[in-house]
């Protein structure tokens, strides 16, 4: 990478929840990549054969293999000088042994692990969320074992998309129902929460491959606009034009949920702790990195845009066509 350019870029998790999204925003950059690879399995070759379908229509080059086989792992890597892992939280920890091929392969000299999320290393506390520990695992293999390999962790904050959901199961974290129009909210409503857009993730990667000297061995701390969940339920309020139903949840009530869900093993765990990180205000950055990559304002969604986008599409499996960056 003598110019310090990417050219061939591979990506892991691509057809996932966030992978697609950061996907389809390297397809659509324009200049253009030279080449673009994803690593998938064959069952998901199988059981997303539209998706698959649409990404080689687009000049994407599938590689299937199995993400815990060296030999799938070395031959993925030959010529490719990028990698950018979209891999799921359950996943986390399968990046270590691509990293470690990536500090001996030939040609790899740029590693994203997979971040896009809560700042892990936000504050003395972040050590001790159990959400953290795989991402704060890679983190420690990398400074203590990569030496040559570049990398970059993109760190996002929480997906706006997400936000905007209620789960049944879990009203002690708040959240948006858009089908009843109704909005629990944590405390008065009025912290401030650091989003980033799920498109504006991919863009956020973009940006980064266009400026690899201001991102080479950093945390990228991005986002796409910083709001209270009381102007989210406005926006839901002008844009449905209705009013909706609203109620409260204290933190302490959170904190009390979020405790009896990891003794019990509840799947909601993980989405008590993060929503309480987020109330205490764990995304709020005293400065992004939004200008050191030159990803401005006017690229970026609007917490309208992300409203909008709720209200028509919904946001889980759903692709919308990127500006371009």
């Amino acid at each position: 990478m003598a110019s310090l350019k990417p050219t061939s870029i591979l990506i892991f998790g691509a057809t996932g929840h966030i992978g697609r999204y950061i996907t389809d925003q390297i397809l659509a950059a324009q200049p253009s990549f030279a080449h673009i690879a994803i690593f998938t399995s064959a069952g998901t070759v199988a059981g997303k054969p539209d998706h698959i379908a649409e990404l080689q229509a687009r000049g994407v080059k599938i590689i299937t293999g199995d993400v815990t086989n060296e030999l799938d792992i070395k031959s993925a890597y030959e010529g490719v000088d990028t990698v950018i892992s979209a891999v799921g939280r359950n996943v986390i920890e399968t990046q270590i042994e691509l990293l470690r091929l990536a500090e001996e392969s030939a040609s790899v000299k740029w590693f994203f692990p997979s971040e896009y999320g809560t700042d892990i290393e936000y504050g003395p506390k972040s050590v001790d969320e159990k959400p953290h520990q795989l991402k704060l695992k890679v983190r420690r293999y990398i400074r203590e074992h990569i030496k040559k390999l570049k990398y970059t962790y993109v760190v996002t904050g929480p997906y706006a998309d997400m936000f905007f959901s209620l789960s049944p199961g879990a009203l002690e974290a708040g959240g948006f129902d858009i089908k009843t129009k109704r909005a629990i909210l944590i405390e008065d409503g009025e912290g401030k929460v650091g989003f980033t857009t799920m498109p504006d993730v991919g863009k956020a990667v973009v940006a980064a491959l266009r400026h690899p000297e201001a991102s080479f061995n950093k945390a990228l701390k991005v986002q796409s606009f910083v709001v209270t969940p009381k102007q989210v339920l406005s926006e839901f309020e002008k844009q449905t034009d209705e009013q909706w139903t609203v109620s409260y949840s204290s933190l302490q009530a959170l904190k009390v949920a979020e405790e009896k869900a990891w003794e019990e093993g509840n799947g909601n765990a993980t989405s008590f702790t993060l929503r309480r990180i987020w109330a205490e205000g764990g995304t709020l950055y005293e400065k992004t990195d939004n200008e050191i990559i030159d990803l401005k304002d006017s690229d970026l969604e609007t917490l309208e845009d992300a409203v909008q986008r709720a209200l028509t599409t919904g946001w889980q499996g759903k692709i919308v066509r990127p500006q371009r960056l």
